[in-house]
Order: C-alpha cells, then structure tokens, then sequence
C-alpha cells in the first residue's frame, strides 16, 4: 500500500518509483488508486498520481474546471522540480493531460490519451448530465455504481467489477461540477497545434466514449499514434492490465530512444 503525501496546495497524491517522470490522471468519479495495476510501472518510472479536486481524498470542491484540474497538477510538477513529465490521463484525465499540454507544452514530454475525448457537442453534453442528476436523485450509491461499472466494463466477471468499484468512488456535487466541467472542453483547435509524441489508446467496445471520438482526435493531432485495445471496455488500464502496462512502457521507451538517436546524430 502507498501512502497519500499533501502538496502545498492540499492537493494530496502518490508519488514513488524511478526513472523518467510519469503522471497518471484518473477519470470522472475516480480516484488515484484506481492506478494500483499500473504501480509496477514504478519498477521503470518516477510515478505522480494526483486526486484532482473533489475525488477521492481531495475534499476541495471550490473552482472545479478542467482548466483548474490541470493548474493543479503542474503546480505539483512545479512543486517536486520536476521540468517535465509524461502525462496519461484516462476518460475525463485525458481531458486534463491535453488542458495541461495548452496551459504548459514544455511540461509534456509525451501524451498518452486513453479513453478520452476532445470536444462534445452542447446538445448532446445537456442531454447526458440530464440523465446523470436524474440518476443521482433517483438511485442509490450502490445503484449508481453497479450500472456505472456495467457501462463501463467489457469484463463483467467478479474481479473486474471489485475493481471498478474500489476505483469509482464519486462524491454528489463534486461529480456534477466535473461533469459539466467536462462539457465545456472545446480541444478542436489545440489538438493539430500539439508537438509532443501522442499515443491515443481507445478499448474496442467502450459504450462511454467510443473508439471512433478517439479515432478523430488521431487525425487532428500530427504524427499521433492510434491503437484500439480488443476486447475492453472503457477502463482498459485494468480489464487489460499487462497490455495496457506494455503499450505504455513501449511507447515511452520508444520515444527515449528516438530522443537518444537525436542527441548522438
């Protein structure tokens, strides 16, 4: 078990392993332990996981945005001298990595987008937290969770729900305050302007958001790379653990061989 440490800010997060910084960002409703199948990527990288505002052991619900979701983040950056990081994020965390690359491109030594989305049309975004409050109101936690982890799960086995459900831990007004904070992101114009190697990962059968949502973002970002991870859901970072683990490691050791190959050219 990792222990929680407390930024200046009170922002509270998992900081432990070696090797080249890695910054995993968790989805809508999550929390930072939702990473434990990824705390052996401790073994090759210097791991940051934050709770952002209002998840998790973050009690602070005040000024919920994505933008200040990411201030926040490089402010911990900034706070563990750490110049530059790769930044993962997943779902609503992927939102929060490409916020993170606008307000601070140097901070970003790659991208690795999971799961995620770059913009979501107003109609479509009013809908869907009509129907989120309307579930709030109606059902209980228990509910909530046992048709969350449904919608998100490809593997509806006993050790894939446990899992969803130590990791989906929402808090009422915090989740309806991320939620529409997740309506508002408009990426359409940042995405062709991003620099920095980008691995856009997207599980085959997440009804949440779909494959084709990340597929889009692929063709809006130069020279990204798009894979389609078979047979998960929306949260491939555990139904698909070992997979998941090696597209990560693969990806960042390719790019610290091409940056190698350079220096020495």
């Amino acid at each position: 078990m990792q222990n929680a440490k407390l930024s200046k800010t009170g922002m509270p997060y998992l900081h432990f392993g070696s090797g080249e910084p890695l910054v995993l960002i968790h989805g809508l409703g999550e929390v930072k332990e939702g990473w434990q199948s990824q705390y052996e990527l401790s073994e090759y990288y210097e791991l940051i996981i934050p709770d952002l505002r209002g998840h998790g052991e973050h009690t602070n619900i005040e000024g919920i945005s994505i933008e200040n979701f990411a201030k926040d983040v490089i402010g911990l950056l900034d706070e563990l001298s750490i110049e530059s990081a790769h930044i993962l994020g997943l779902s609503m965390g992927g939102a929060v990595a490409q916020e993170i690359y606008r307000q601070a491109p140097q901070v970003c030594r790659s991208l690795i987008l999971t799961c995620t989305f770059h913009y979501i049309p107003k109609r479509l975004g009013k809908l869907y937290m009509k129907f989120r409050e309307s579930q709030i109101e109606e059902l209980t936690v228990t509910e909530r969770r046992d048709i969350a982890a449904k919608k998100c799960l490809y593997s509806w086995n006993e050790e894939a729900v446990q899992k969803f459900n130590q990791s989906y831990r929402p808090e009422r007004n915090a989740f309806l305050a991320s939620g529409k904070a997740c309506m508002e992101v408009n990426n359409l114009k940042l995405l062709p302007k991003i620099k920095v190697p980008t691995l856009v990962i997207a599980g085959q059968y997440d009804s949440v958001l779909p494959p084709w949502l990340q597929l889009w973002m692929h063709k809006l970002i130069p020279n990204s790379e798009f894979i389609i991870m078979r047979n998960t859901g929306h949260v491939p970072k555990f139904e698909a653990k070992d997979r998941f683990n090696r597209l990560v490691t693969n990806f960042i050791n390719k790019q610290k061989k091409q940056k190698g190959f350079r220096e020495s050219a």
